[in-house]
């Protein structure tokens, strides 16, 4: 029975057997024969295998024809497949081999591949690689940037790979900006090689010369023989050493003649000895005189390839005699003993100034007058000095060369010992802050520093006290913004007086100085009181404009008025370009102009039938709607007339307070009147907020228009004649000159449609904030236009004088009805001008937003981010101008080194006469000096330069013609400075020493000379502290 059902159930070895069908990949005859089976015995297979089996163990794993145990027939087997599989791959085509070694290595493991590739490693070594497939992208970018242009596009032309590598802007971009050649735009994320194609487009417009165009214009350079060169070298050495010892017979046979009597040697007992004695001044104002000639005789163009900071550096080699903390001790020595020593005349010590019209008594005989000082850095100042009152004191100072000190010098100079009854500061500043003096701001946060703290008592005591009258006017909006009323409360408390500023509601220009004041008082309004107002709103309006007019008008008119005083001088150009200006009929005709030109801007931006008689109903119009608004309902912009400087009926309170005998009581007066004032301003909250969001809309309309007119009257026709195949300018001129002003019109085209809808729905609880500050984190347009500012002008300019069809074009536009009789680059202009006003128009609505309100915080966080970009644009303009001060300095002083270099700037420029001493043994009273040179003294932030000053006149002419001549330059942390005492042979003296020698100078004037010696002191301060 066991034997039958042996037979009928067979094994699953057996099972598997009978299963299989034959098939390409079946079991071949010497598989079978390898385990010992023949084919017809697949059914004993099946009858005599058991698990008790003593033979093979047939037991598997992952193949049933793999067995597990027997280690000798596993590796036999495995070998035979291994041949099998090698035979078949022999077999098959080069595409299959592919595909089955494809195959075998997507099933391979990680361990599997890593054996595959060191097999691979050390089968077949790598002899070369492209780094660029090893590296990381940076890293090869960074092999690349050593690269010069023409290697960056050898590189390309190897493979694609490369090329893209080598394309990327961030090569190409330091490269283009080490030749100064700025993208005019800011490429997008998908453009790609902007930057090479731009360094591209400017290599191929450089103009050059092949070496024959050059050979035939300044002709092939010959070697001279040696013979030649030599006998003609020592022919001007001979003929330079003659001139030389004419030169230096000359000025001895002068000097003898000018020689005094008891100086000439005659009679004394050096007479006999064989050898003269020559004392050491002597010998040393000889040597000067003879370095001035050599210096004089050198080329002009020797030092033209060294720059300033290379010559001080040799300088300080050379003459390094004493270690650099030695010499910084001997210089500040030298300034402590200028600060201290007195002059024999018996004035005060230099810089330091003598404040001492405070402590005199004052004169009750002479009358006290109004004062006004007014600094050089507003706008077209000479027209400002015109516009003084008869009878008011002006003062104008240099806002870049002058100093606290020296400013109350000048101060005292000009009262002469009495007090003044007022005194008004015109000066540069804004809401928070006056710019008094360059490099000092005054403000409630600087204001407790003792030097700060020191002016304005000083100045306070020359004044009258308040209860005679006493006040000072500052014209700067200081009572727009909650930090200038804390200035103004910390002024009057500090000095007992009553101080008045602006409210600064007025955007347009300086009209901000003819708006309401903080003012008190029965006297007129403090414009009033110091200014002929007709002038002054003439001023005001175009100050900016009148300015640019006046940089050559001074230039034209300076060398005639060179004797007179600066004041005198300033007064004569002033007048003379009011009467240019014909103030009167201007005032008279300004509301009619700028009536008919608003008629003609809207009449062009509409199309009409009959233009006349659009222009007469729109006349009409306005006619009657200026005369049904009201005076308290008009809210002020630029061009508006009829501008009430102080609200009638709002005077002092009644009764007068008896004069207070203590200071404490006067103080405390003063800030109650403040205080009064104060919540006067902030009493009507709502109707002030209003008046100031309606500022802010007017002016934002302006603004826009203006915009609007660039992209009207000049984007959109050269986009047209572009378009129909007449082009005037190309594509990516016009991109150049308008992509950044039409953007910034649609950043300003939403800011004004959101003051439109708050302004719609204004009420008590409106904000604004919120719109400015959404506003001012958009700038990025803004950085683009100013970073692009000189090439978009350079732009138009190079195609106003190469390209006839857009000079005719600008001809056509420029200066019309429609664009306000302004030109392409001065509308340009205007959105440098435009931060200036937000920030007054954000003060003055925060100053009249209560703490308590949902508006103050964005006010506030506006009032921040705008502040930021306004002193941006600033430092913009301050870095222009002094590049501008450096060329004009460079180019009038001949033979000068390259003085334009970074982080240098021009301080101060001093004309002095240089003196010598004949004998400086002899007492410093009875020593006689000598004028015998002029000198022109520029001083910069780190050096002082002297320049030979040379007038020469001309036949038929009046004006002298002047040149410089460099002479040298000193470190200013090598400068030591002497104060000469005054004496009956000389005034106004100071002895300047460098390394090598020294000057003896003297100023015209003694206020010329603190003036200058203050300046100097504290640029040596400062570029000590540097070092």
């Amino acid at each position: 029975m066991d034997a039958l059902a042996s037979e009928k159930v067979p094994s699953p070895m057996m099972a598997m057997f009978t299963g299989l069908k034959p098939s390409s990949h079946g079991i071949r005859q010497w598989e079978l024969e390898s385990l010992g089976l023949r084919p017809g015995d697949s059914e004993l297979v099946g009858r005599e295998s058991s698990p008790k089996q003593a033979g093979i163990n047939l037991q598997t794993r992952f193949s049933t024809w793999t067995p597990l145990i027997n280690k000798a027939a596993n590796r036999q087997l495995f070998e035979e497949r291994v041949t099998l599989v090698c035979h078949w791959f022999d077999l098959w085509t080069d595409k299959q081999r592919k595909q089955f070694i494809r195959s075998v290595l997507m099933r391979c493991s990680k361990s599997q591949l890593k054996f595959t590739r060191d097999w691979f490693t050390r089968t077949i070594p790598v002899a070369r690689l492209d780094f660029t497939t090893v590296l990381p992208r940076f890293l090869s970018l960074y092999v690349f940037s050593f690269l010069s242009p023409r290697e960056l596009c050898l590189a390309s032309q190897v493979n694609w790979h490369w090329r893209v590598l080598t394309e990327q802007d961030c090569l190409w971009m330091p490269k283009c900006v080490q030749h100064g050649w700025f993208l005019p735009y800011t490429p997008p994320d998908n453009e790609y090689g902007a930057w090479k194609r731009h360094y591209v487009a400017c290599a191929c417009s450089l103009d050059y010369l092949t070496p024959r165009e050059a050979a035939n214009i300044y002709g092939v350079l010959e070697e001279p023989e040696e013979d030649t060169e030599e006998r003609a070298d020592r022919w001007k050495e001979r003929l330079l050493r003659r001139l030389i010892q004419h030169r230096l017979a000359r000025q001895k046979k002068e000097s003898l003649r000018s020689r005094p009597p008891w100086l000439s040697g005659k009679w004394n007992a050096g007479q006999h000895n064989e050898r003269p004695h020559v004392s050491t001044s002597q010998t040393s104002l000889d040597q000067s005189r003879m370095s001035s000639t050599l210096l004089q005789l050198k080329d002009k163009n020797s030092q033209s390839n060294v720059t300033l900071s290379q010559l001080l550096r040799e300088e300080s080699k050379l003459s390094a005699l004493c270690s650099p903390a030695l010499e910084k001790q001997r210089v500040l020595g030298s300034l402590r003993a200028l600060c201290t020593r007195k002059n024999l005349t018996g004035g005060g010590a230099y810089p330091t100034l003598p404040h001492s019209g405070a402590a005199r008594p004052v004169n009750e005989g002479s009358a006290q007058p109004h004062v006004i000082l007014i600094s050089s850095r507003i706008p077209a100042w000479e027209m400002v000095l015109d516009c003084v009152r008869v009878g008011v004191i002006p003062m104008v100072y240099e806002h870049s060369g002058t100093t606290l000190d020296s400013l109350l010098y000048r101060l005292e100079n000009v009262l002469r010992g009495r007090r003044a009854r007022s005194i008004g500061i015109v000066a540069e500043g804004d809401p928070s802050e006056v710019d008094l003096v360059q490099g000092c701001k005054i403000s409630a946060k600087n204001l407790p520093e003792a030097k700060i703290r020191g002016f304005w008592e000083n100045l306070g005591g020359y004044v009258l006290s308040q209860q005679g009258g006493g006040h000072i006017n500052i014209f700067v909006p200081l009572a727009a913004s909650e930090a200038g009323m804390e200035l103004l409360s910390q002024l009057s408390a500090l000095t007992g007086l009553s101080y008045s500023a602006p409210t600064g509601i007025l955007t347009g220009s300086y009209q901000r100085i003819l708006s309401e004041w903080l003012w008190e008082h029965e006297d007129p309004a403090p414009p009033a009181t110091y200014f002929n107002m007709e002038k002054l709103q003439g001023w005001s309006r175009m100050a900016h404009v009148l300015e640019e007019a006046l940089r050559t008008v001074r230039k034209q008119i300076k060398p005639y008025l060179r004797g007179l005083r600066k004041d005198i001088c300033g007064r004569m150009t002033g007048q003379l370009m009011f009467d240019a200006m014909s103030p009167g009929k201007v005032q008279e005709n300004q509301e009619t102009a700028q009536a008919l030109t608003e008629g003609l801007i809207t009449m062009s931006s509409e199309k009409q039938v009959n233009p006349l008689e659009f222009l007469s109903t729109f006349l009409m119009s306005r006619s009657r709607k200026s005369t049904l608004l009201k005076p308290g309902e008009t809210f002020l912009t630029e061009g508006d007339g009829g501008i009430d400087l102080v609200k009638e009926g709002e005077g002092a309170e009644a009764g007068c307070v008896e004069p207070a005998s203590r200071h404490l009581q006067e103080q405390e007066e003063t800030f109650q009147v403040l205080s009064r004032l104060n919540r006067r301003l902030l009493g009507d909250f709502v109707g002030n907020r209003t008046q100031f969001a309606r500022e802010a809309l007017s002016s934002e309309r302006d603004y826009v228009q203006t915009l609007e007119i660039v992209k009207d009257l000049y984007w959109a026709p050269l986009r047209a004649a572009l378009a129909s195949n007449r082009a005037i300018l190309s594509t990516a001129n016009i991109h150049v000159i308008f992509s950044d002003i039409l953007s910034i019109l649609d950043l300003h085209r939403d800011l004004l449609g959101d003051l439109t809808d708050r302004l719609c729905e204004w009420g008590p609880s409106q904000c604004l904030g919120g719109v400015f500050v959404k506003f001012s984190t958009r700038l990025t347009n803004y950085t683009n236009f100013f970073n692009n500012y000189a090439a978009i002008l350079k732009t138009v300019d190079k195609c106003r004088n190469t390209t006839p069809g857009f000079r005719a074009f600008l001809t056509r536009h420029d200066r019309t009805a429609v664009t306000k009789m302004l030109s392409l680059q001065e509308m340009l202009l205007s959105p440098s001008g435009r931060f200036e006003e937000y920030v007054t128009v954000l003060y003055a609505l925060r100053l009249h937003t209560p703490a308590e309100h949902t508006d103050h915080d964005d006010l506030t966080a506006a009032i921040g981010n705008l502040k930021c970009f306004r002193d941006y644009i600033r430092q913009l303009k301050l870095r222009s101008e002094r590049d501008r001060q450096m060329a004009e300095a460079q180019g009038s002083i001949a033979g000068t080194p390259i003085l334009l270099e970074a982080n240098r700037y021009l301080i101060q420029v001093q004309e002095v006469a240089q003196m010598s001493s004949p004998d400086r043994k002899i007492c410093a009273s009875l020593r006689i000096y000598e004028h015998i040179s002029d000198l022109s003294l520029f001083l910069f932030n780190d050096a002082l330069v002297f320049a030979s000053k040379t007038v020469s006149h001309l036949p038929f002419e009046r004006s002298p013609k002047t040149s410089l001549q460099f002479l040298a330059s000193v470190a200013l942390p090598r400068l030591l400075i002497e104060d000469v005492p005054d004496s009956k042979y000389i005034k106004n003296a100071f002895v300047l020493q460098g390394p090598k020698r020294q000057w003896i100078c003297a100023t015209e004037t003694e206020e010329d000379k603190a003036t200058w010696l203050s300046i100097l002191e504290s640029a040596v301060r400062a570029a000590v502290e540097e070092t």
